[in-house]
């Protein structure tokens, strides 16, 4: 009975695992103003005819908070970079030297810090309503152990509540770290 109740338990935390992993995936991508190689993660680039990621034809580095430097290792590459991060409307204006291109980042407005915040928490938000799924799938699971008695099951439940509390609460302390970094200037 145990086992069964362990086995509950464990696939709601991985499910709840995931929710925290995509949060920060998805927080990642949210720019607080610093340059950062995922900033251009989502770009893809047509290679010889087919869609590559950006860092699997060029080599993507900060030299500094405001740039990022694209090091294509083909010359040959340097205008479909330039064409796929224009294309990928992620607000870049990319500047190509012959040799590397460069995106200076801009410096955050007040408006559009509060936008990101505003994604920022819609984004957890999404995090905490996936780890509540999860609690509710693993009660569902509980309730259906036939030969568990009441206590058993009751139990099961306060300890499935507590995990969602814990997610939860790493959910919103993630949120205020990521909260705190689009607002500093």
């Amino acid at each position: 009975m145990n086992e069964e109740i362990d086995f509950i338990l464990d696939t709601a935390k991985e499910a709840m695992d995931g929710a925290i992993a995509h949060l920060e995936k998805e927080f990642s991508n949210i720019r607080a103003g610093k340059a950062s190689p995922s900033m251009v993660g989502s770009v893809f680039v047509d290679y010889y005819g087919s869609q590559t990621p950006l860092n699997q034809v060029a080599n993507v580095n900060t030299p500094d908070a405001r740039t990022i430097s694209i090091q294509p290792w083909e010359k040959a590459m340097l205008q479909p970079i330039e064409k796929a991060i224009i294309v990928a409307n992620i607000g870049f204006n990319p500047m190509n030297n012959g040799d590397t291109i460069i995106i200076n980042v801009p410096p955050l407005t007040e408006e559009r810090r509060r936008q990101l915040v505003k994604q920022a928490k819609g984004e957890a938000e999404e995090a905490k309503v996936s780890i509540r799924a999860a609690r509710q799938d693993a009660n569902k699971e509980v309730k259906k152990l036939e030969d568990a008695s009441e206590d058993i099951r009751n139990n099961a439940e306060v300890d499935i509540q507590e995990l969602t509390d814990d997610y939860i609460k790493r959910v919103d302390d993630f949120l205020v770290v990521k909260e705190k970094e689009i607002m500093t200037v």
